[in-house]
């Protein structure tokens, strides 16, 4: 058997402050002293490995020298303490209210998963027929630099953006549209309502926009681009978000820690 030394490209602080939180969540459940397997910062460690180089379950039970079902234990714990560090829209709203922002970025993108079947459905839920692939859907906002601010739990892959948005986004977003703090979307979220501001669809028949229309939607355009950086960088940053293996439905947790491993690392 071959070993070999690895580094991990994230600050050490990132992984002590993970464990730190594991720390504080085994004691409130009741965890004893020397009763887990693996110590705190050798879970955080793992979990890192996960979201940063997408290891593999099997690689990680193997490396911290635990049984698969325990990496797996582990694994799932850790996402859900960091995951549950992550902001509530409505105190992301009053942030970007005290801070003065002009608008708000949303998009929605889809996190590839494995392929998933709905027993007993006719249909495929998984499936995105825009995407034509499996996956999940996740809301994204963004501030006006298209840095991620909140996101939203998944929805299935065939979900759309609109209908995603009216279920976690829109009902706290439009109260912040009438304080004056709208936000910026793409074609797909037209009749979200008031304060989603949307470019305008080219009319049919060979008819085209006025250049005051045309001015509208290069302004739109333009600004609501940055919310594609600030999710290519949470995708790319965070490996595991580029295929999901474990069950869909943890996608709501993966991306929720990734939100909030971004949001810690920027200070470091």
């Amino acid at each position: 058997m071959l070993s070999y030394r690895a580094t991990l490209d994230v600050p050490r602080a990132l992984a002590q402050r993970i464990a730190g939180l594991l720390l504080i969540h085994r004691a409130a459940i009741g965890t004893r002293r020397g009763r887990r397997v693996m110590g705190c910062f050798a879970q955080a460690v793992l979990l890192l490995r996960f979201m940063r180089q997408r290891a593999a379950i099997a690689d990680l039970a193997v490396d911290n020298a635990v049984s698969l079902s325990t990496a797996y234990r582990c694994l799932h714990e850790a996402l859900n303490v960091v995951a549950d560090q992550a902001p509530a829209l409505a105190n992301v709203i009053e942030d970007a209210l005290d801070f003065g922002y002009e608008h708000l970025l949303l998009d929605g993108t889809l996190i590839a998963t494995d392929r998933v079947h709905d027993s007993g459905l006719r249909s495929d839920r998984w499936y995105s027929g825009k995407h034509k692939r499996h996956g999940g859907n996740v809301q994204v906002v963004c501030d006006p630099d298209g840095q991620p601010l909140w996101v939203s739990p998944v929805e299935p892959g065939s979900t759309h953006d609109l209908t995603a948005a009216r279920r976690h986004v829109l009902p706290v977003l439009y109260p912040a549209a009438v304080r004056g703090l709208p936000v910026l979307a793409d074609k797909g979220y037209i009749g979200a309502g008031a304060g989603v501001r949307v470019p305008v669809r080219r009319p049919g028949a060979g008819q085209v926009l006025d250049a005051s229309t045309r001015g509208w939607n290069s302004y739109i355009n333009a600004d609501r681009a940055f919310v594609e950086h600030g999710i290519a960088h949470l995708k790319v940053r965070w490996r595991a978000l580029s295929r999901v293996t474990l069950c869909p439905w943890r996608i709501s947790a993966i991306i929720a820690t990734a939100l909030v491993l971004s949001s810690w690392e920027n200070r470091y």
